[in-house]
């Protein structure tokens, strides 16, 4: 095989696979090794599996082979040359290859073409993610919610740099040295804030991947010429500084700024990259979008935690669940520690839902407590209710933000931790998770379970909660598996005291949420 039709990360995936194969004693390289490759490492096909939902556990409960991060010492470098590749695995990097030829790119094949040969082509690896829940179809749909993958170097590269001049070239490498630094440490910086301040899995997640895909964008330039090029004592820079650069008030503050920072040089990179290759500053644009993006997951994750700190029980109220009248309910529950209000109905007419909303925001006044409209972003202005709350099926979060505004809040109900994901990326302020058990006042096609609320738990510090089927009696099982916050229904509304039923629930969250 050729290795320059591989990118630098599908060529270390190879040699990773290899590497598995002797570690199991095998003299052939399978597609299994090189699914376990892709699984371990840090690249777009890595990217794309965990957003279907494949990690190492899952993937060792299915196919438990022997993967260490290195070498065994008992092989030898002259072991390597025995281990061959199996008819099976050279089919999976020709249909790589003739994949990533037809999509137009050039002729280097990346580890999401390896990815997405191994889910079609029969092998065992493909059996293997097929038994995860991995289809082809729904590979292809992962792959596009990430968007396109980065364009590996362009060629021109040698050509521009043959042909400019000495001095264009070190300043050129200057610059983009000194951008490059500023790119790392800003993104280092994120991803601390992400990892230690809000102990988010998934940011956490992305910005190493940023940190990945920089670092891929640079391997095409010199090393040592950047290097070389690097004149810290020389900067006239490093003297200048203004009064603000000086303070931070919270972690918050240093995070907004190491955004900043990273935003810049980014722009910067693209700018002058120009200079050596378009394909190479198409990458560093689109780094600068997926910060805007990361950036306002960030702050968006802190600023709904801080709104939404100690408001652990939420309440949705359907007039018809309530055998004592939605007043009686929705007063009783707010007495009793509710700190939200969603008004769900789907049936009434506008005008008596207009009405009922009204109602329930001067009773969540009242009560210093938010009031949520469901579905209906358009209601949730005229009524003034704090935000709004749409399913998968209804609105996206964009479409709601366009019509609730910036001051209010967008909820999302989610179902798989790839819908949860996307929830944080897109800019929504809290999610529902569920369903966790069968409901008495909503039918559910299936359940989530208490398996998503761990996956959530494990991943997400946006503010969500956990709901479908919640009450006194599994509650404790929610919040075991990491539930700080659930949304109820019927073990409040159709209790005969709203208020002790809220109470008894929101002691018990509090408990474990504490």
């Amino acid at each position: 095989m050729d290795q320059d039709l591989l990118t630098e990360a599908a060529r270390r995936a190879v040699e990773a696979a290899t590497i598995i194969a002797v570690q199991n004693g095998e003299r052939e390289c399978e597609p299994l090794h090189l699914l376990w490759a892709l699984v371990l490492d840090e690249s777009r096909a890595s990217e794309v599996l965990r957003e279907a939902g494949v990690n190492r556990e899952r993937l060792r409960a299915v196919s438990p082979l022997v993967v260490e991060q290195d070498v065994p010492p008992d092989v030898s470098a002259e072991d390597w040359p025995a281990v061959s590749q199996t008819e099976a695995f050279r089919r999976v990097i020709a249909s790589a290859t003739q994949a990533a030829s037809l999509r137009g790119r050039t002729s280097q094949v990346g580890t999401d073409d390896l990815l997405a040969a191994l889910a079609t082509g029969g092998s065992a690896a493909s059996r293997v993610l097929l038994s995860l829940g991995v289809t082809p179809q729904r590979l292809g749909m992962m792959r596009e919610s990430l968007g396109e993958p980065a364009e590996p170097i362009s060629v021109d590269f040698d050509i521009r740099w043959r042909d400019a001049h000495e001095e264009d070239r070190s300043q050129t490498l200057r610059i983009i040295d000194a951008a490059a630094n500023r790119a790392r440490e800003g993104l280092r910086v994120m991803e601390d804030y992400a990892r230690f301040a809000l102990d988010d899995s998934h940011l956490t997640r992305r910005l190493k991947e940023c940190r990945h895909q920089l670092r891929e964008a640079l391997s095409a330039l010199p090393a040592d010429g950047l290097l070389r090029s690097r004149e810290t004592e020389a900067d006239v820079g490093t003297t200048i500084s203004t009064q603000s650069e000086a303070v931070r008030k919270c972690p918050l503050d240093v995070a907004q700024a190491a955004c900043k920072r990273v935003q810049e040089a980014a722009r910067s990179l693209e700018e002058f990259g120009k200079l050596w290759s378009t394909a190479a500053a198409a990458q560093m644009e689109r780094l600068r979008y997926t910060i805007y993006t990361l950036e306002k997951a960030l702050l968006l994750t802190d600023i709904s935690s801080q709104a939404l700190a100690d408001r652990q029980l939420y309440l949705l109220a359907t007039e018809s669940a309530c055998p004592h009248g939605l007043g009686p309910a929705v007063r009783g529950a707010l007495a009793g520690g509710v700190g939200i209000v969603q008004l769900r109905e789907k049936d009434l007419p506008e005008r008596r839902l207009i009405e009922l909303g009204r109602r329930v925001r001067e009773w969540t006044r009242e009560a210093n407590a938010l009031y949520i409209m469901n579905d209906r972003a358009d209601l949730a202005v005229v009524t003034d209710a704090d935000g709004v709350h749409v399913g998968q099926d209804e609105l996206s979060v964009k479409d709601a933000r366009r019509i609730v505004g910036h001051q209010r809040l967008v909820g999302v109900s989610t179902h798989t931790i790839e819908q949860a994901r996307r929830a944080v990326l897109d800019g929504a302020d809290y999610i529902g998770v569920g369903p966790v058990f069968p409901s008495s006042t909503k039918a559910f096609e299936s359940l989530a379970g208490l398996e998503f609320v761990r996956e959530v738990a494990a991943e997400i510090s946006l503010p969500w909660f956990a709901i479908g089927g919640i009450n006194a009696d599994n509650v404790n099982l929610v919040v075991e598996s990491g539930g700080k916050r659930i949304a109820v229904s019927g073990a409040i509304l159709g209790a005969k005291d709203p208020e002790a039923a809220a109470r008894e629930l929101g002691i018990r969250v509090a408990s474990g949420a504490g």
